[in-house]
């Protein structure tokens, strides 16, 4: 028996395209949850709907349906087009994954600007905001009909607790989004809607290969596990806070980062 069968939920993943999110979306996808990748680059989320597509049951059977949808996280229009889209091709949704993020300006703190601190504050802060906003009115229009519950998930990180060089606006911005899920979590508990945000550490993306080298040796020194996340587990700790078994937590910062929090 499969304790974390997900046959018949559907989960969104916003910039689930890639990195993080599309290492999440292959585990939804494996237990048997429909996904929505909510992002902006068309020909990565042609690509990220073909690999998915391709994942199939033992007896080559399709698992969970998937679909793609252009989406501006930081768009409040763009974020209710694409729920009332994701609805009308799955009828609910369980689960959303606020994964969206940019880095961030990289710049020191006397030399940050309005713009750059604008543009990160909008995908990494607005983003999550606008995509609770919309999941949990779907949440709670559920559970008033009398189907209670649904999942909130963001992407966090863990330099919303830590200090890293040039990178101010980035933990700003996490930091808000660990607040939003608390106070997201004390506020929907009553509709049986949970709120969590994952912190994660240090895994290999297109956004850390484009980064200083040097950056990527000092982590891996840092981190007590010796090494970068692996993506394979990032696909059971998404179906772990798709499922019913993760219902008791709620309003919780996790960090996800080899012991770098505490190194």
């Amino acid at each position: 028996m499969n304790i974390f069968n997900l046959t018949g939920r559907t989960a969104v993943i916003t910039g689930g395209n890639g990195g993080l999110g599309l290492g999440m979306a292959r585990g939804l996808v494996k237990a048997g949850s429909n996904v929505a990748i909510w992002a902006r680059n068309t020909a990565k989320n042609d690509a990220a709907i073909a690999e998915l597509r391709a994942i199939t049951a033992d007896d080559g059977s399709r698992i969970g349906e998937v679909i793609a949808l252009q989406c501006d996280v930081a768009n409040d229009e763009d974020v209710e087009t694409a729920m009332t889209a994701t609805l009308k091709a799955f009828g609910r949704v369980d689960a959303a994954f606020a994964n969206a993020g940019v880095s961030g300006a990289g710049t020191r703190i006397p030399d940050m600007t309005t713009d750059g601190w604008d543009a990160t504050m909008a995908i990494n802060a607005r983003g999550p905001a606008l995509v609770y906003k919309h999941a949990s009115r779907h949440m709670i229009e559920r559970a008033e009909k009398g189907d209670p519950g649904g999942k909130l998930i963001v992407t966090s990180s863990g330099q919303s607790i830590m200090g890293v060089n040039k990178s101010s606006d980035y933990a700003a911005s996490k930091a808000a989004v660990n607040g939003l899920t608390r106070g997201a979590a004390f506020e929907l508990a009553r509709h049986g809607i949970t709120a969590n945000a994952l912190l994660f550490g240090y895994y290999e993306t297109d956004i850390t290969a484009a980064a200083n080298p040097k950056f990527a040796e000092w982590m891996s020194r840092r981190i007590p596990l010796g090494r970068p996340g692996d993506h394979e587990g990032l696909e059971g700790l998404a179906v772990f806070f798709a499922s019913p078994h993760s219902d008791y937590i709620t309003g919780q910062s996790l960090p996800v980062d080899g012991g770098l929090c505490i190194s």
